[in-house]
């Protein structure tokens, strides 16, 4: 059986008119057998998470309007798309009134845990799924049958082995019968079937999930962009689709704050052999990109990614050489908090990391200074250059830093897989190296 993999986010599902293109992308995709996975209507989840706080604040009458809003805009959808029968209005109302129990719930106790929220924000994809699934008159698979994971809630791991038993079980049986089954990104379940989320963009790793177990013949991932671009083209509007790049490349240029794609969207898919489509619902027809095994964009330099929200962190001590596991015992407080270090630069002396400004800053420092003094630059950003051939191609560098002269830099790493070149700079200045480097590495007069 040829299966694809077909992922909707929140802006292809965002109102009646867009599901209905949605539906008719899928029926598009005939000669195989499609597991559509539908993001939360967009705008949706951030509501709920400002419904729960609402509630947990004792703004009772906050969380509620919040709710009713979210209500409405499902209920009318449903009408428009001329599905509001008895049945799928039962179905939204239920998850309705379970939510108005929560919010009651969290305000009569004040509290609100991660598992209370996984199970709040789960109801924007299952909310969704009944709209996609009724329009289109097809089954829906509950994923908190299907996506097994550990109890990380928020973020949780999903475990692969339990996947793949558990689609083979309620999935498979289901496309051998139906054409079209539509189940919902983001979301899955624990051994105690407590509600757990794969954390915010999720709705892609799910899809790469999905496609590892099913052995897929490709997953497609719909956005509201063609593609993949060479740069964030809100901030380069000259970005284009950059048409076929690795599994390497696509995962770096995730990581580093390419938007279209999960990070963890990749591994799975990489694993399986899978290839990976990026496509836009308002334009079916127009570029993609296409991440596949072994295969690479053949530039020197694939795109230019950025990150901002960055803190630089400093541990100078004069004596540190002389301290046998200095750094171990400095990345052991940095896992023992679940913190994850970007980049790191090492001298004689010092040893600095990048870390997201959310990180527990004053807590770490206090911790740190145990160990040497410590010394925080905030306002910054990571700007990448990632290329499969940045390994073969030494004139990438000198291209780099010609177009990078004059901006200052706090700190540069070079990926162990060596495609990924990535320096500091203050935010004020990460807009202009982006346009200053796509001017070099892609626009006219570009190597």
């Amino acid at each position: 059986m040829t299966t694809l993999v077909m992922k909707f986010g929140g802006t292809s599902v965002g109102s009646a008119a867009r599901i209905r293109e949605v539906a008719q992308i899928v029926a598009s995709r005939r000669g195989a057998a499609r597991v559509v996975v539908v993001s939360a209507m967009a705008g949706v989840t951030n509501s709920l998470f400002e419904m729960a706080e609402a509630a947990r604040v004792h703004n009772l009458d906050k969380a509620i309007q919040l709710l009713s809003k979210v209500e409405q805009i499902h209920l009318e959808a449903a009408r428009s798309l001329e599905i509001a029968t008895p049945e799928c209005i039962g179905n939204i109302k239920e998850i309705i009134e379970n939510l108005q129990r929560r919010m009651q719930g969290i305000d009569l106790l004040g509290e609100l845990s991660q598992r209370t929220m996984d199970e709040i924000a789960s109801a924007g994809e299952r909310l969704s799924s009944i709209l996609v699934a009724n329009f289109m008159r097809c089954p829906l698979v509950d994923a908190r049958s299907i996506i097994r994971t550990d109890s990380h809630f928020g973020s949780a791991r999903p475990k692969l082995a339990a996947i793949k038993k558990l689609v083979a079980l309620h999935l498979v049986p289901l496309l051998e019968s139906y054409d079209v089954v539509v189940t919902q990104g983001y979301i899955g379940s624990d051994e105690e079937h407590d509600t757990t989320t794969l954390g915010r963009g999720g709705s892609d790793y799910s899809a790469g999930l999905l496609g590892a177990a099913l052995q897929a013949r490709e997953i497609e991932i719909w956005t509201d962009v063609e593609g993949i671009m060479t740069a964030d083209p809100s901030i380069v509007p000259a970005a284009r689709t950059i048409e076929v790049l690795s599994y390497d490349e696509a995962a770096e240029l995730a990581s580093y704050g390419a938007k279209v794609l999960h990070p963890a969207t990749v591994r799975p898919a990489l694993d399986a052999g899978i290839p990976v489509t990026i496509r836009s619902t308002f334009k079916p027809d127009g570029m993609f990109s296409t991440i596949s095994p072994g295969e690479s964009s053949g530039r020197p330099c694939v795109a230019i990614a950025m990150r901002r929200n960055v803190v630089i962190l400093s541990i100078t001590q004069e004596s540190m050489t002389d301290q046998a596991g200095f750094l171990a015992r400095l990345f052991e407080v940095f896992g023992r908090r679940g913190i994850s270090v970007d980049l790191v630069s090492t001298s004689e002396i010092s040893v600095s990391v990048s870390l997201d400004k959310s990180a527990p800053l004053d807590v770490l420092t206090e911790e740190l200074e145990k160990l040497g003094k410590v010394s925080i630059a905030h306002d910054r950003a990571v700007i990448a250059v990632v290329g499969d051939l940045l390994r073969k191609t030494p004139a990438v560098l000198h291209t780099t830093f010609m177009a990078i002269d004059g901006i200052p830099v706090d700190l540069i790493s070079m990926g162990a897989n060596a495609i990924n070149l990535s320096f500091i700079v203050q935010e004020q200045d990460a807009e202009r190296a982006m346009r200053n480097l796509h001017a070099a590495f892609f626009e006219e007069g570009a190597q």
